[in-house]
């Protein structure tokens, strides 16, 4: 490249935008990010920055406002694409303020697409979520499996920005876009500079996990043990953030490079393996050797019972593959964990 290819990242101090602003960096991209710091904050960006080795531009921007998003994008002229993180996603929540969501997750989309409209942005990386299939029949869940109906609000908004997307993609043959589907981000950065840092209270396993190790938390449910799996307990994909963060880096140049059979593609990124919430419990235990003091309690509402990726569709043409395991992401979010809670003592 001539010169860097421009990205806009929104949600970009955000769990899995960040690490991979970072990734951007270190495949020569230049990453602009965008965050209403809604589940986030600015102290992100120096951990950004102290990895990447390089500075940041970042706009604090609630993509819901049309008239700010539009001023990002007259900034940047010649963004080569988007990767469109920016979302509220916490399963229970979403069943408590269904109209949020909706307006949320929604409307940020269609203003990012009228805005990569006008100014012709040729590429569209979408976060979805492996949510999207429902409580699936057939397992592993593959990119054609049916989809069944949606658990809650927020896999609904995926549902729906997908099929938005689709729509907008066989209306512009020129514009490509690719639908990340991914299952249960977890870990940190190897270097324990950045990591999962909800401002709201966390809701996914390992960071509850690590916070109930190191007492924020005084203990932890295993939410349902009446599940039709191994031991009971909901069964997840976990997929190192890094691993994660790659994949849409590999995306974008899939695009860029013209690879793609139709211009709107579906990708499932996971590990390809099932994870029981009690199993993951005890990988922890077992990566680190400290005891968790966790209870057993009823089934939680917009909770599936099993997922887990086929991620072989992502293997051949992205040339995308996991390089971490369970036991990895529990080290690295455990280390992470002390960082933040305990400086110095990780």
């Amino acid at each position: 490249m001539s010169r860097k290819s421009k990205v806009l990242v929104t949600g970009g101090t955000g769990y899995i935008g960040s690490h991979t602003v970072v990734d951007l960096f270190n495949n020569g991209f230049e990453p602009i990010s965008v965050d209403n710091y809604a589940n986030s904050g600015p102290e992100v960006i120096d951990g950004i920055e102290s990895i990447a080795g390089h500075e940041l531009s970042h706009h604090t921007v609630d993509l819901t406002n049309m008239a700010a998003t539009r001023r990002v994008f007259e900034e940047y002229p010649n963004l080569d694409g988007v990767i469109h993180f920016a979302a509220l996603k916490l399963v229970n929540e979403s069943v408590e303020k269904p109209l949020e969501y909706y307006q949320n997750n929604l409307i940020s989309l269609l203003n990012v697409l009228a805005c990569m409209r006008e100014f012709k942005v040729p590429h569209l990386i979408f976060s979805s979520s492996c949510s999207v299939y429902g409580q699936s029949k057939a397992l592993p869940v593959m990119e054609d499996t049916p989809l069944e109906p949606a658990q809650c609000p927020y896999a609904s908004t995926k549902v729906m920005g997908e099929q938005i997307i689709r729509d907008y993609c066989a209306a512009h043959p020129a514009f490509k876009a690719i639908l990340l589907r991914y299952f249960n981000p977890a870990g940190a950065h190897p270097s324990a500079l950045m990591g999962e840092s909800p401002t709201n209270p966390a809701a996914n396993l390992v960071p509850v996990i690590t916070e109930t190790a190191i007492g924020k938390r005084p203990g932890m449910a295993v939410h349902g043990t009446d599940y039709n799996t191994r031991d009971g307990s909901c069964i997840r994909d976990y997929i190192h953030v890094m691993d994660l963060a790659n994949a849409h880096t590999k995306a974008l140049q899939f695009l860029q490079q013209n690879l793609d059979a139709s211009n709107c593609e579906t990708f499932n990124l996971g590990i390809g393996q099932g994870v029981t919430v009690l199993e993951a419990i005890h990988a922890f235990e077992e990566s680190t050797g400290i005891k968790l003091n966790y209870s057993l309690g009823p089934r939680r509402a917009g909770d599936v019972e099993a997922v887990y990726a086929d991620y072989s569709k992502a293997a051949r043409l992205l040339g995308w593959e996991p390089q971490y395991q369970i036991r990895d992401i529990m080290q690295s979010a455990w280390a992470w964990e002390q960082k933040r809670s305990l400086p110095g003592q990780a």
